[in-house]
């Protein structure tokens, strides 16, 4: 490639973090990760050394993957250097590089971090930064009080160790605590890693607030500081690639249709790591507005029918074919949709390599001058989802730039019942009163969009009117892919790049609600979600330890303190509730 080639490529990259690669036909000559796509490739039109200026010189074309977090974009770069040994990428790093957690292959697991683990351990990582990795191990250590000695300090011991007088440990060495007891806060260790951050969050939060209200306001910040490093852990979405106790092979594939543009962005996962990736420009399915579940119905038999079935495809929407489902589960393979969790990150990442918009117009400029506005740069989209007036979940997602803005997505329950038009207003209204009542941490929008017709947009006008927030808002209704203003109706073609953008807002408001509302509908309630302390994360080990509800109610103060996250406080509340 020529210098003004690559400026040329750069040009049409996003400034997002991610993964790059140099390629010669088939054949990647380099692989590279940046926190900016575009200003890192850019770089390369001018290269510092004779090695680097060879391989420019040598490759043919730059592709591309999006990541959602620089940790993300490393652990990719090394991944895809293993698989396709670019000759010109001659500092390889591997995992042990870079500090990992691992449990032992033991009856009693200890917890530690290393740069080489042992031979059957379980392991998690790798991670960028040891000092918050210490911290957490420490937090685990005491919240579920599991070992840190050496096996062979632990065998033979005959009273426990300072560890134990610390609180950092609970004594199996000498049977302070039985191997199953011991083994239960193991797999609660494991459910942190795997991304349930709340496991070891929530005892946190509710031990420093007991030290406020006792006045130890030293230890409170303390564990305030150690809180806001466990609450972050998981916040960069390393847990979406961090566990290596997942013995599938795993595709998640996110599909994005604009026009006769369809997009199908392909992550390739083994133990839990991303390994590879891809993307496929297909013809739309007939007519220029089909949905991404038609997409899915063509592209899957057509994509598998030369390869080997992955374990597990998750997919962000099901397809409309029922035989191409029943085909893949009659193969073996388990087909979802995830709702939440890490499954449901890796969705949201595919879907965000298969918007990727590189070279083509500004939607957002282009929006802008369709509607007649300022230029929309923070665009809101709202959608409801409900069965049958059960259940009944909004949606509320952000968009700036053009690009989604997952930390900006919020979600709320609506009053039960079958009328759409008024849980728009009301959810429409909710968002409004919050902002003007200064409630709402995030700017301002210059664009509220409703998933809808003139119905719903009349609604979110009126609830706007009510509350006196002055805030452009237009809808977008499904089948005939028409833009209503108050003023008139849009029948943009299906090209236009304004029409792109509201149609990615519009399908990710309705993901994100159709999200919620299939949690909501799944979670199972008891009464002991009525109990003050008992969150979803007690109330499972509350369960699992006893059965039943009628076994908790008859266990006693004793049993009920031996279950993680139960303190004295809350066993007395369980025992004078229920």
């Amino acid at each position: 490639m020529e210098p003004n080639e690559v400026r040329a490529r750069a040009n049409d990259l996003p400034r997002q973090p991610g993964v790059y690669q140099f390629l010669d036909g088939d054949a990647t000559l380099y692989v590279g990760k940046a926190v900016d796509l575009r200003s890192r490739v850019r770089s390369y039109a001018d290269p510092r050394g004779e090695r680097i200026r060879r391989m420019v010189a040598a490759a043919e074309t730059v592709d591309v993957a999006v990541t959602e977090t620089e940790t993300q974009a490393l652990l990719l770069e090394a991944n895809l250097i293993k698989r396709h040994q670019p000759r010109y990428n001659v500092r390889l790093k591997d995992d042990k590089s870079y500090p990992l957690v691992q449990l032992t292959d033991h009856p009693v697991p200890r917890v530690e971090v290393t740069r080489d683990p042992e031979p059957g351990a379980t392991v998690f990582g790798p991670y960028t930064d040891k000092g918050q990795v210490e911290t957490v191990v420490k937090a685990l250590r005491e919240t579920y009080g599991l070992r840190g000695c050496s096996d062979h300090k632990y065998s033979g011991r005959e009273r426990p160790c300072l560890d134990y007088e610390m609180g950092l440990c609970s004594a199996p060495c000498t049977g302070e605590i039985g191997e199953d007891a011991y083994g239960e806060e193991v797999e609660s260790t494991v459910r942190f890693f795997e991304g349930e951050t709340g496991v070891l969050a929530d005892p946190l939060r509710r031990e420093m607030e007991a030290a406020a209200q006792s006045q130890e306001f030293e230890r409170a910040a303390h564990l305030r500081d150690r809180l806001s490093v466990v609450e972050s852990f998981h916040g960069g979405g390393e847990e979406a690639v961090s566990s290596r106790r997942d013995e599938r092979t795993v595709d998640v594939l996110g599909a994005s249709v604009e026009g006769d543009r369809a997009v199908v962005a392909r992550l390739h996962a083994e133990r839990g790591q991303l390994v590879d990736r891809s993307r496929h420009h297909l013809d739309a399915p007939e007519g220029s507005d089909a949905a991404t579940a038609a997409l899915f119905s063509a592209f899957l038999p057509q994509y598998y029918a030369e390869r080997d079935l992955p374990d597990t495809v998750l997919l962000s929407e099901r397809p409309d074919d029922e035989d191409v489902i029943a085909w893949l589960e009659a193969e073996g393979v388990a087909v979802r949709v995830p709702g939440s969790g890490r499954e449901a990150k890796l969705v949201e990442l595919a879907l965000k390599n298969a918007r990727r918009t590189d070279g083509e117009p500004d939607g957002v400029g282009e929006l802008g001058a369709a509607l007649s506005i300022p230029r929309p740069e923070r665009i809101e989209g709202f959608d409801v989802s409900h069965a049958q007036g059960r259940a009944v979940v909004g949606s509320d997602v952000c968009f700036v730039g053009g690009d989604s803005d997952t930390a900006s997505y919020r979600r709320k329950k609506l009053s039960e019942g079958n009328d759409d038009y008024l849980h728009m207003h009301e959810l429409v209204a909710w968002r409004a009163r919050r902002a003007v009542e200064g409630r709402d941490d995030r700017p301002d929008p210059d664009l509220l969009l409703v998933d809808g017709g003139r119905g719903q947009l009349d609604a979110a006008r009126a609830a706007l009117d009510e509350v006196g927030w002055d805030v452009p808002v237009v809808a977008l209704a499904k089948e005939e892919e028409v833009v209503v203003t108050p003023e008139r109706t849009y029948d943009w073609p299906p090209d236009h790049p304004g029409l792109h953008l509201l149609q990615r807002v519009r399908d990710e408001a309705h993901r994100f609600a159709v999200q919620y509302h299939q949690t909501l509908r799944d979670d199972v309630s008891t009464v002991l979600d009525d109990i003050d302390g008992v969150g979803p994360a007690t109330r499972k080990r509350l369960l699992r330890r006893f059965g039943s509800v009628d076994a908790v109610r008859m266990a006693s103060l004793d049993d009920l303190t031996d279950v993680p996250g139960v303190g004295e406080k809350t066993a007395r509340t369980l025992s004078e509730r229920l």
